[in-house]
C-alpha cells in the first residue's frame, strides 16, 4: 500500500500540535533507532516507534494515527532515556494520543481507551477508584464479563477489594480537578 508524504505546511501544523501538547520537538529525531531497540513492547506494534516519529515528521497523520502503536505505547519512558537527542518521546505518544481521541479515532481491539474512561468515571464519581465497579464494567464492555470471576472469593477474604464503593470527604474538588485536566488537554 502506497502512502503519499503531505505537503509542507501540513508537516509544520502537525508539528507545532504535537509540540504544543508534547513540549518535545520531533524535527529534532534523526532516526537512529534506539528508541524502537530498547522499547520493551515493540514486538507488539504494528510500527516501531521510531517509524511513528518518521510519520509525523512526514506529516503522515492518518497512517500514524490508525496504528497501533500510539496505544500499546507504556510510557515507561525506556524510549526517552535512550534517545541521544533528548527526545521525550513517551510525551510525542501522549500527544498523539490526545489528538486521536480528538479526532474521535478509538484503537480496535485494544483495552486502554476503555480502561481509561472507565477509571476516570469511577475517580469523578466516588473521588477516588472503586476497584470492584473498575473491573466489572471493563469486563462487560470489553465483552468478557467473567474473566475475573474466580479471582473474586481470594480478593474479598483478603479485604483487596470491596462491593461498596469508598468516598472521600470531597468528591467536588476531584471532579473540579478532572475538569481543569481535560480543558488543558482541549487547548
Amino acid at each position: 500500500m502506497k502512502y503519499a508524504i503531505a505537503s509542507e505546511k501540513v508537516r509544520r501544523t502537525f508539528a507545532k500540535q504535537i509540540e504544543k501538547i508534547s513540549g518535545e520537538r520531533i524535527s529534532l529525531c534523526y532516526q537512529c533507532g534506539k528508541c524502537s531497540a530498547g522499547c520493551p513492547v515493540a514486538y507488539a506494534m504494528d510500527y516501531l516507534p521510531s517509524q511513528i516519529t518518521r510519520f509525523a515528521q512526514l506529516g503522515m497523520v492518518e497512517r500514524l494515527m490508525q496504528s497501533s502503536t500510539i496505544w500499546i505505547c507504556a510510557s515507561c519512558k525506556t524510549c526517552s532515556v535512550r534517545c541521544p537527542r533528548g527526545i521525550e518521546l513517551a510525551k510525542i505518544m501522549d500527544a498523539f494520543r490526545i489528538l486521536a481521541k480528538r479526532r474521535g479515532i478509538v484503537p480496535k481491539g485494544q483495552i486502554a481507551p476503555l480502561f481509561d474512561g472507565i477509571f476516570l468515571g469511577s475517580i469523578e464519581k466516588y473521588g477516588r477508584l472503586h476497584e470492584m465497579g473498575l473491573i466489572s464494567k471493563l469486563n462487560i464492555a470489553s465483552g468478557r464479563p467473567f474473566k475475573d470471576l474466580s479471582l473474586l472469593p481470594i480478593m474479598l477474604r483478603k479485604g483487596k477489594i470491596r462491593f461498596v464503593p469508598e468516598k472521600v470527604n470531597s468528591p467536588r474538588e476531584v471532579r473540579n480537578l478532572i475538569r481543569k485536566v481535560e480543558e488543558l488537554e482541549s487547548k
